[in-house]
């Protein structure tokens, strides 16, 4: 699989995340075949920037920030799920079991 079209796949999924939820570089690559490609799909939120991508819905397993120093600033990650109506304390999302959005349990290959 070329990085590009795995991107690609990446951000069709995130495209999909509803405003108010997000998910995780965990999820993303299990919905997409490659379980441990997790670090993978991190890279192309790392890439998608400029795009019409909703990357700061995408976090870590536990609901951190890990993503915020590849936005423009350190607080856009933050600012833009808050204004989503997500609660963030010190980089953690609260309630994220609440807000999770599993791709497996809502797209069809």
């Amino acid at each position: 699989m070329k990085n590009e079209h795995f991107f690609e796949d990446v951000y069709e999924v995130v495209r999909m995340i509803p405003p108010g939820r997000v998910t995780s570089y965990g999820a993303i690559a299990e919905y997409l075949g490659q379980k441990r490609s997790a670090r993978m799909v991190g890279w192309a939120m790392n890439s998608s920037h400029g795009r019409d991508i909703p990357a700061h819905r995408v976090v870590n397993r536990d609901g951190l920030l890990t993503g915020k120093h590849f936005f423009p600033a350190p607080q856009t990650m933050q600012e833009l799920l808050e204004k989503e109506g997500l609660t963030i304390i010190k980089d953690q999302i609260q309630d994220f079991d609440k807000v999770f959005w599993s791709p497996s349990e809502h797209l069809a290959l």
